[in-house]
């Protein structure tokens, strides 16, 4: 740390020898645009002449796109630290339809949807900055925390990134984007934050004031029309000291999503069918080297989302100095779901089959025909429905603003966030398809999906060809993520004094608790009478299939088409009938992996000296932060000397006493502590205000994600004693990610609502995380409660964890931003990042057994979401009645997380590879019609190109040799919103 301390106090010494800056710039308004005005004040603006000398900004109306750019820019300009800023005029006009997707054009953001366990979405769903992931960005909504959910939450984790899906973009005033840092801001977002502000009754300029927009969307995949609505009402009074706002939304939307699955690869076993006859040899550890994709799929995702809420706030000047504020929000979606996937059986029957037309690239069987195999499947089908999922995100804030004397002022805020993910019922059967029957696949590269099938007919439903192969997934999971904190800030104005204007010092302190209480893992209930296999008088009649189209919208050449399903009522009834969802006694499906408890008890003070010049100003500061964690988790029992796991001591559950034994409840406490110094410079480089250049100088901090510190730990038991195990799960020692910040920028404001700027930045990460491996020993359920061990002595082994460690990183980028007014009726944006990062090194990591060692595989990798290139473009047009406007966003490839190797791979070890998401372009396009100024009209057009969202794993990794090969396709279709916006 000492070399980390060494170049951030170079850095600020530095900075402090350039000249500093004030932020004077050419403030022409351009015209009023448009007959229907906004009704809100923006605080966000200054005059010419007020900027260096006022630091409250003034009051103006703004209208139109131009207007509100300018807006945006002028608030910009004004920052003493680096942002960039989005405000409601500008989003009302863009195609957006949630916080995620009015950001997107800002240099330095990339959004991505739900990738990774779900698949790839249509709807953007997380937000980050300058390349690094979503969770080292903190969003906030007007300074304070959200908590978020997420809909779909099988085997716990999770990530402290805040899920868009819950903010509809109507309940934003401004999108602040803070690049840089100050003390004086929440910590918890080494690459910066993204600040939500909401609108304000005391801001409207009407005594009253009441909008709507009633609407709808069209969904082109499923072909379905849902609803949309959304409205607000405000009133204060004449004194301007009272004001009531309340905000609703109601917003249903249908999706389709057509996929093309591998679900990892394989190796081909020494001494197989398979490898005898291709000649292939043993490389180590029972393999021959060369893989081949587990399960080739036709995946049917379809959903109806429901997105309800709104958002109330009440403020209230009993007196001059004294402000009351009352804020709260509540976002709750319903998110059903029915996904099927029809699926090539290579995983099981490869090995052993006899095989012609084969073809191995780079250690990767490529393509291959099965000969057919009397009585044996060639297909598993799997269909699932999760009636009841939802998330939902909620906060309440009570804040006081008091101005003491003429200069000093406080600010208190008590506050309390929730937020949940349901996933309270999977209704599921998976069967064996295809008898007899041959296949083939062939596998046609990264870009297109592969070709495959069963011989015969195959995909009709046919009682005599289906059997039960199993009956799986987690029940009752309730994860809860909420925080309650009160927060004290003071300011000492010194009225513009030369070179001090103002100190700044506070103080936070937040619990945070972050639990999954419960969880069943079902599976099928042998002991009924019920014959499963074919021909059984349990399968009911299919009641669908798939879309006829579904192949050629995903670009596939050659794969069964109009495959059967059952109904989700239907998958109930069999699931009620014939699944196994005990959670207690000796049949017990309790599931104690998907268990797990965090809380965090989190202190923060600081103090900030603000400095302004002739030309220059800035701000230094300090800010502590002190830790409390506590995390239990359940595995086998970890046999280590000071955290160890005691049985039946779940703090809801009594592990091991229900049928569940051999289970253990682990606990880890750890407390940290760190200085967060931060400095910003400003520095006005024309006597006209409009070239300035700013230099800024950080540490931040990122507390690890959820998932990474608890989850759950799945164990693959060694069957002799001595042998070594396997296994995947969460690391509770990771220490939190500081990292050292440097940025620079120079921004030349040439014209009104004109722009053209561009900033540097390097980031070095301590204590970032990687996949790596360790080695720890655990309690062995197989030899410990096996029939050979009667007495059930206890039995540890030593296990080869895949698990996220400490490593270093680092992020260096470059950002260009183009803003050109066209004309009194035309504009263009062009953003351009260029982002490289990367990992290297490792830290030492607790092996369990009271013992330190370096972790075995955690190398030099991308980081989690970085895109070297990501490429904006946006034109737009207005007059008095019409406006439009169309967007490109376009991100190269990203390393995505990791996925395992198919159980059983390399031994017991459970090796992981590194999964991407392939480079994606989306287009949108608005276009809105002002009737008069109580009524106009917008239609927006959400992904027009139909982007195939592509994902590849890497597996030059863990001790596997071979190159990039496709893991998933996905198409969503498009979206169209049509919407009548009214105003009173």
């Amino acid at each position: 740390m000492s070399h980390r301390k060494t170049l951030l106090a170079a850095s600020i010494i530095a900075g402090l020898c350039l000249s500093g800056a004030v932020f004077a710039a050419d403030n022409a308004q351009a015209p009023q645009v448009g007959s229907a005005s906004s009704d809100q004040d923006s605080t966000q603006a200054k005059t010419a002449a007020d900027k260096s000398k006022v630091k409250d900004l003034s009051t103006v109306t703004v209208t139109g796109i131009r207007n509100s750019q300018q807006l945006s820019l002028d608030t910009k300009q004004a920052a003493e630290s680096h942002v960039e800023v989005i405000s409601a005029e500008d989003i009302g006009k863009l195609p957006a339809k949630n916080v995620a997707d009015t950001i997107a054009q800002i240099p330095g953001v990339n959004i991505s949807d739900a990738a990774g366990a779900e698949g790839g979405f249509d709807e953007a769903d997380r937000a980050a900055l300058r390349g690094a992931a979503p969770s080292l960005t903190l969003t906030t909504v007007n300074g304070h925390s959200i908590a978020s959910g997420d809909w779909f939450i099988t085997g716990g984790g999770g990530s402290r990134s805040v899920s868009y899906a819950m903010l509809p973009a109507e309940v934003v005033s401004q999108v602040v984007v803070r690049k840089s840092s100050e003390a004086n801001q929440l910590e918890g977002g080494a690459a910066g934050s993204i600040d939500i502000l909401t609108r304000k009754p005391l801001e409207f300029a009407k005594p009253f004031t009441a909008e709507g927009q009633v609407g709808g969307v069209y969904s082109d995949l499923p072909g379905s029309t849902k609803p949309q609505f959304s409205g607000l009402v405000n009133w204060k009074n004449n004194d301007n000291t009272f004001g009531v706002m309340a905000q609703a939304f109601y917003e249903e939307r249908e999706l389709q999503r057509n996929g093309q699955e591998m679900l990892g690869y394989s190796y081909i076993p020494s001494g197989s069918a398979a490898a005898t006859q291709l000649g292939l040899t043993d490389k180590g550890n029972g393999s021959t080297g060369v893989f081949y994709p587990n399960l080739p799929g036709a995946a049917l995702f379809t959903q109806t989302r429901k997105r309800k809420g709104g958002l109330v706030d009440v403020e209230w000047k009993p007196l001059d100095n004294l402000s009351l504020n009352f804020n709260g929000f509540y976002s709750h979606m319903d998110a059903s779901d029915y996904n099927r996937n029809y699926m090539l059986r290579l995983r099981d029957r490869l090995p052993g089959s006899t095989l012609s037309n084969t073809s191995i690239n780079d250690n990767v069987m490529t393509s291959a025909v099965l000969a057919p195999q009397a009585g044996v499947s060639q297909g598993i089908y799997d269909m699932i429905s999760r009636p009841g999922e939802s998330e939902s995100s909620q906060y309440y804030t009570l804040d006081a603003d008091w101005k003491a004397t003429d200069h000093l002022n406080f600010k208190f805020q008590v506050g309390w966030t929730k937020g949940t993910g349901n996933t309270p019922t999977q209704d599921i059967m998976e069967m064996d398809t295809g008898y007899g029957q041959g296949s083939f696949y062939k596998m046609n590269g990264l870009g297109t999906p592969a070709n495959w099938g069963m011989t015969g007919v195959n995909n009709a439903y046919n009682p005599a060809t289906v059997g039960l192969d199993w009956i799986f997934g987690d029940q009752g999971i309730h994860v809860v993520d909420k925080e309650r904190w009160f927060q004290a800030d003071g300011e000492y104005d010194f009225d513009d004094a030369a070179p001090l204007s103002s100190l700044q010092f506070g103080a936070r302190y937040a619990r945070h608790n972050h639990d999954s209480p419960f969880a069943v893992g079902q599976g099928p209930n042998w002991a009924s009478a019920v014959d499963f296999g074919t021909n059984s008088p349990l399968w009911p009649a299919s009641t669908g299939n798939y879309p006829s189209s579904f192949g050629s919208d995903l670009g596939v050449g050659q794969m069964p088409s109009g495959i059967w399903y059952w109904s989700p009522s239907q998958l109930k009834e069999l699931n009620a009938l014939y699944a196994n969802r005990a959670s207690s006694g000796p049949n017990s499906r309790f599931y104690p992996n998907d268990i797990y408890s965090m809380k965090e008890d989190n202190s923060a003070y600081y103090f900030q000296a603000n400095f302004n010049g002739d030309r220059w100003s800035g701000n230094a500061g300090l800010r502590y932060v002190a830790t409390n964690e506590d995390i239990g988790y359940t595995a086998g029992s970890i046999q280590e000397t000071t955290h160890g796991g005691q049985m039946c001591n779940s703090p809801w559950y009594p592990c091991g006493t229900d049928g569940s034994g051999g289970w253990y409840w682990n606990y880890y406490q750890h407390h940290y502590g760190k200085l967060l110094p931060s400095f910003n410079l400003k520095y006005n480089l024309t006597e006209d205000g409009n070239l300035l250049a700013r230099f800024a100088a950080s540490q931040t901090m990122t507390r690890q994600d959820y998932g990474q510190l608890a989850g759950f730990l799945s164990l693959s038991d060694p069957q002799k004693e001595g042998e070594l195990g396997g296994g995947l799960g969460p690391n509770p020692y990771l220490k939190p990610m500081v990292s050292t910040n440097f940025d620079a920028a120079l921004e030349w404001y040439f014209a009104p609502r004109g722009l053209l700027s561009a900033s540097i930045y390097m980031m070095d990460l301590n204590n970032y995380y990687d996949y790596g491996t360790v080695t720890q020993t655990y309690l062995n359920n197989y030899l410990t409660y096996g029939v050979n061990n009667p007495s059930h002595t206890p039995v540890y082994s030593q296990y080869l964890i895949s698990q996220p460690v400490n490593v270093n990183g680092s992020l260096k980028g470059v950002e260009l931003n183009y803003v050109q007014p066209i004309g009194d009726h035309f504009g263009t944006q062009l953003s351009y990042t260029y982002a490289n990062g990367h990992t290297s090194g490792g830290t030492y990591l607790y092996n369990g057994d009271g013992t330190y060692g370096n972790n075995v595989a955690a190398g030099t990798r991308p980081l989690y979401g970085t895109s070297k290139n990501t490429v904006n473009a946006s034109a737009y047009f207005e007059n008095d009645h019409w406006n439009a406007r169309l967007n490109y966003t376009y991100r190269s490839s990203f390393y995505d997380g990791m996925m395992p190797v198919t159980a059983g791979t390399l031994g017991n070890t459970m090796p992981l590879l590194p999964y991407y998401q392939a480079g994606t372009g989306y287009l949108s396009a608005s276009i809105g019609y002002t009737l008069n100024e109580h009524i106009s009209f917008s239609f927006d057009a959400m992904n027009l190109n139909n982007p195939t969202l592509r994902y590849y794993v890497y597996g030059h990794q863990a001790g596997l040799n071979f190159g990039k090969v496709p893991e998933a396709f996905y198409t969503n279709g498009r979206q169209y919103y049509l919407t009548a916006n009214f105003k009173f």
